[in-house]
């Protein structure tokens, strides 16, 4: 007995070592909650909720059972993380120096940060570049593998594009050189917050609030609805938006879904917006126990459908351990859902780009791992009003990429 509370107060003493270390990091990086000005505009939001002092979903999310939730901890065996070396493409950083031929096109960095070219113009999405997905650089989510490109090698960006302000998709170390670029940063209601504690001048962060438009070098960006949550300060929940983001070029749209589960507001956001020659949509970090919070492999593709996309990339998987399931089990499901609705899905290894006229992803790059299908685990977000699905977009010709402007 003694022996045992020896080694727990080595341990504890480790980490609070540790912890003074990357204290001060860890307490910028949590960031800070909106006041003044900025927390006046919000409370006039649609989205958030006055008597509650934070944002709110318009559909309400389940709880989970949580003693249920450790035991599936406890007793899982996935392989969450690689053996082996992620594979790699080399070749990024020499064709980002190529205009796209087809006048837009997709890299992916990793996990749900995408360098997106389009009409001459390059944005990047939810920037972490850290190696943990964490206010602490010793404690947190690792990466599976360094991003496919670094931040010192990518060519200039118009604009970096922030979904929310989970460390999985907010990095303030990553905000903090990209600042020093002098690029514009748009955001979510309430996360600007974040960008000037961390030394963003405020002239260059742009909050918006769901289906807020804004015009930046030609093209127009969209902050659009997304069903999720917020938070980087522990019991701190929700004082920031979550939103899904559209780029509309002269020839071209994309989507990117930062993080959400499944809602109506697809169909609105295609009617709207649509068609998209590019959707991407996260895909991964699921579970029955927050199918309020994230979509799933099967979802993902009805969410695609109802975007009205023409090609899907996966996002938001194979860089982080942030769920149960094993590491290639959400592209397992997700090729097996595109292929029984027809819908043409293209996943990238880390450093690939795509283009509407890439063809889909018939063979699976990453290792044949155990996994489980929809009938062991469903992902169904709960409390859905009846709604039907429109046909599957086919993907652009090339002869049509350029010259094709979306209704």
């Amino acid at each position: 007995m003694l022996r045992t509370r020896h080694k727990l107060a080595l341990t504890l003493s480790s980490f609070l070592a540790l912890g003074g270390l990357g204290g001060c990091h860890a307490w910028h990086a949590l960031g800070e909650p909106p006041a003044g000005a900025r927390l006046e505009r919000l409370r006039e939001s649609p989205q958030y909720d006055a008597g509650e002092a934070r944002f709110v979903n318009s559909l309400p999310a389940q709880r989970s059972d949580s003693a249920a939730l450790m035991a599936a901890y406890w007793n899982n065996d996935a392989v969450r993380r690689p053996l082996e070396a992620m594979p790699l493409d080399p070749a990024l950083s020499v064709r980002l120096q190529r205009t796209p031929r087809e006048g837009v096109r997709v890299s992916w960095v990793g996990h749900s940060t995408m360098l997106i070219e389009i009409d001459g113009r390059r944005l990047l999405t939810d920037p972490v570049f850290s190696d943990r997905a964490s206010p602490f650089q010793w404690l947190g989510p690792l990466r599976f593998a360094p991003p496919a490109i670094g931040i010192a090698e990518l060519p200039p960006i118009d604009a970096v594009l922030i979904s929310h302000d989970h460390y999985d998709h907010l990095d303030m170390d990553a905000i903090r050189a990209l600042d020093r670029t002098g690029v514009q940063f748009l955001v979510p209601l309430g996360v600007g917050a974040h960008l000037e504690a961390w030394g963003v001048d405020p002239d260059r962060i742009e909050e918006l609030d769901w289906w807020d438009e804004t015009r930046l070098a030609g093209l127009t960006l969209v902050c659009l609805p997304a069903r999720h949550f917020s938070g980087r300060r522990g019991l701190a929940g929700n004082e920031s938006l979550w939103a899904s983001w559209a780029v509309i070029g002269r020839g071209a749209r994309v989507y990117f879904s930062g993080d959400t589960s499944m809602t109506p507001d697809f169909l609105e956001i295609g009617r709207r917006y649509g068609p998209f020659d590019i959707a991407m949509i996260e895909a991964a970090a699921y579970n029955p126990f927050w199918a309020d919070y994230h979509l799933g492999p099967e979802q993902a593709v009805e969410a695609f459908v109802m975007l009205r996309g023409r090609l899907l990339v996966p996002i938001h998987w194979g860089t982080f351990d942030l769920a149960l399931h094993s590491w290639t089990e959400p592209m397992e499901r997700m090729r097996r859902a595109a292929a029984d609705r027809g819908v043409h899905l293209v996943i990238p290894i880390p450093g690939a780009s795509v283009s509407p006229s890439t063809p889909p992803t018939r063979q699976a790059w990453w290792p044949d791992l155990p996994w489980k299908g929809p009938d062991e685990t469903p992902v169904r977000s709960s409390g859905l009003p009846p709604f039907s699905f429109p046909p599957v977009l086919q993907p652009l010709s090339s002869a049509n990429d350029a010259g094709e402007a979306p209704n």
